[in-house]
């Protein structure tokens, strides 16, 4: 388990859901084991009750599956669920460019070209994790730069079965596109291409799709039923 710093004002019962959220999507604990929140408690250096809390709160979003009993098991990938929350995400996002293309400025755009290259920095050192965290790093900005953050942190709040997916791409797929897909986001930004900006979005939200079968034939004990996903 990965532990970083308590946040400003963070409770408890914050500090341990997003902890144990984070470690999930980092695949630091693997769809299908079994944790206890006793042992997660001593861990994260809380009591039990807000780490109870926490996994309560993440069943809401299919993240963990708690059973009377005989424990929390972290719930394995349904590509349904998946599908489900992409397409909510993909949404957003269009909207989200769509609009840009009416308010960025050249101070925008050199945020988002600052952000490609550390992007491409860190691929470079092939450090997966660092590229995945850039990777929200650019989508938070898309988001702020609209001056919608409470619609980022609403997306965030039930992405988390998508985004296990993203990392399971970058950790098993070695034709990595995501640089080149924000230089077109990018690209098209510029250009205040609405439709342009749509398009290549769309795109890039999708390419999942494009990696599911080698991601699945290369974790199948990570997914419900994986052969029929």
């Amino acid at each position: 388990m990965i532990l970083t710093d308590y946040l400003n004002k963070e409770s408890a019962r914050e500090y341990a859901f997003r902890q144990i959220r984070d470690n999930i999507i980092n695949l630091e604990f693997m769809p299908g084991i079994t944790v206890s929140a006793k042992n997660l408690s001593l861990e994260l250096g809380v009591s039990r009750t807000p780490v109870m809390e926490a996994l309560q709160e993440l069943s809401k979003s299919h993240l963990v599956e708690i059973y009377p009993q005989r424990g929390c098991v972290i719930s394995k990938i349904n590509f349904d669920t998946v599908e489900e929350t992409a397409f909510l995400r993909r949404s957003l996002e269009k909207a989200i460019v769509e609009e840009l293309c009416d308010t960025i400025n050249e101070d925008g755009i050199l945020k988002l070209e600052n952000i490609i290259e550390l992007q491409e920095f860190y691929i470079n050192k092939n450090d997966s994790k660092k590229i995945f965290e850039i990777d929200n790093e650019f989508h938070h900005a898309l988001f702020t730069m609209c001056n919608k953050e409470q619609t980022y942190i609403l997306m965030k709040s039930i992405q988390g079965y998508f985004d296990r997916i993203r990392a399971l791409s970058l950790n098993s797929v070695l034709d990595i596109q995501i640089v080149a897909d924000h230089k077109s986001i990018l690209n098209a930004l510029k250009k205040r291409d609405k439709a342009l900006c749509g398009e290549v979005i769309v795109k890039h939200l999708l390419r999942y799709k494009f990696d599911k079968k080698e991601i699945i034939d290369k974790n199948p004990d990570y997914f419900v039923d994986s052969n029929k996903a």
